[in-house]
């Protein structure tokens, strides 16, 4: 199971949000690429970022910082947030990340999702936030009558590289995963699963792989918080 460090980007900084609320960000570096360097130096395999701002907007809006970060290290990062249309998708691509993740334009228009897997074979990935099972969009702030497993469902032959699920109240809130709601999901399709939201202990990473189905887990404020230390993680989940 991949252990993905998450930077979340709001105005420039490396923030975490409590259950997806801009007006509660607690600021953790300010030096993105910084950050990014740390994460690698500390020998992850990927790095997973977050436009905050550009969810919110509906376009990139963290740019620089995710550029600064790119040119900061040699490993793959993954970006969501503000990835809208196939120009934007396009344009992240040629910069240098390995793997854009549509979120919001997934679920209002999926067509946009089949077209990109097609044009960038294994560069898609789909992030599924969910509140009880019930997807949310524009940076959470829009709840919508959409299954996370329904949709899922209707991606699996769209050759998309992962699902990103993320439990939303779960999100910062270092109370754990929502292990039995991740492992169902991945049961039920064949698109790799990784695990977002809540994963605050090395128990939790665990237990995610444990599962024997959950491809992948991202952590971000246990982390920043020293409640798990990044090179034993990787190292454990190495084992």
């Amino acid at each position: 199971m991949i252990l993905y460090p998450a930077i979340d980007l709001k105005d420039g900084q490396c923030v975490r949000l409590l259950r997806g609320e801009m007006a509660d960000a607690t600021v953790f570096n300010d030096d993105p690429a910084a950050q990014a360097r740390a994460f690698q130096d500390a020998g992850c395999d990927w790095v997973h970022l977050v436009d905050l701002n550009g969810a919110f907007a509906g376009a990139p809006v963290n740019g620089a910082a995710v550029e600064a970060i790119l040119a900061a290290i040699d490993v793959p990062a993954q970006l969501g947030g503000g990835i809208r249309d196939m120009a934007t998708i396009e344009g992240w691509l040629k910069k240098g990340l390995s793997r854009v993740i549509l979120g919001t334009v997934a679920v209002e228009n999926p067509d946009l999702v089949r077209e990109a897997a097609r044009a960038f074979p294994g560069q898609v990935a789909v992030g599924l936030d969910a509140r009880n099972g019930r997807l949310a969009t524009k940076g959470w702030a829009e709840e919508t009558d959409v299954m996370v497993t329904d949709l899922a469902r209707a991606f699996e032959d769209a050759g998309i590289a992962a699902i990103i699920y993320t439990d939303i109240d779960r999100d910062g809130a270092m109370g754990g995963p929502n292990i039995a709601a991740t492992e169902a999901l991945a049961r039920a399709v064949d698109v790799p699963v990784i695990a977002s939201g809540g994963v605050s202990s090395m128990a939790d990473l665990l237990a995610l792989r444990d599962t024997g189905v959950i491809a992948g887990a991202i952590s971000g404020r246990a982390l920043y918080d020293g409640a798990i230390d990044l090179a034993e993680a990787l190292n454990a989940l190495s084992e």
